[in-house]
């Protein structure tokens, strides 16, 4: 079994959190332990288990990606590095909730699709309306949008969701929980992606798929 920290400024994250997964181990939580840090450091909890040669050859790929990452530059970059958004989005809700199964909540162009799950709390139903959900916004045009969001998870679907918006280039920029003593447990990851809309759609949904299909088993 291994379990640690991973140290990572912000532009390290997403690929470290890709060469992890690749790599066979979790990802358990994201978040950071300082305010008013600079540069900013997030801390990645890893986890998992199989033969030492394996989970070290998963640790080492670590180090090695964040040293690739600072051979290339030096400083960590301030941002996703895709340039400012169209001033005003016009972003198409029809085409975005055709690829979501789901009807959303359009203003001034940008589009927010909400997909409430059920969890019980000291015997009551806690559900969509007090925050137990999966959600994504989506602002821009349609060749050029952001989506961000959240993903309300069960532990067994966490490490697929993530290998999946991972493969869609989405990027997770948070994971932990949002409530104690809820049943069954739910954990929280927050991403950000940017390209064309409905590609971002698609990877959301691709990665919502991967729950129905855990919740079956």
């Amino acid at each position: 079994m291994v379990m640690g920290d991973m140290v990572l400024f912000e532009d390290e994250v997403n690929p470290v959190m890709s060469v992890a997964l690749d790599k066979g181990l979790e990802v358990t939580a994201l978040h950071n332990h300082f305010f008013f840090d600079e540069p900013k450091v997030y801390f990645m909890h890893i986890g998992g288990e199989g033969s030492l040669d394996k989970l070290a050859q998963g640790v080492r790929a670590i180090f090695d990606k964040e040293k690739e990452i600072r051979a290339g530059s030096a400083s960590p970059a301030k941002s996703f590095g895709s340039g400012q958004l169209p001033e005003k989005s016009s972003i198409d809700g029809e085409a975005i909730s055709q690829v979501l199964g789901q009807k959303g909540d359009a203003k001034d162009g940008m589009y927010k699709v909400t997909i409430g799950r059920e969890v019980e709390m000291d015997g009551c139903k806690v559900g969509n309306s007090l925050g137990v959900n999966t959600w994504a916004a989506f602002a821009g045009a349609p060749d050029d949008a952001l989506v961000v969001g959240d993903f309300a998870v069960l532990e067994n679907e966490l490490q697929t969701v993530l290998k999946t918006l991972r493969a869609a280039n989405i990027n997770i920029v948070a994971i932990h929980q949002h409530m104690t003593g809820e049943n069954p447990r739910m954990i929280f990851l927050h991403y950000y992606g940017r390209g064309k809309a409905l590609a971002l759609a698609q990877g959301v949904k691709s990665a919502i798929n991967t729950q129905t299909l855990a919740s079956n088993k």
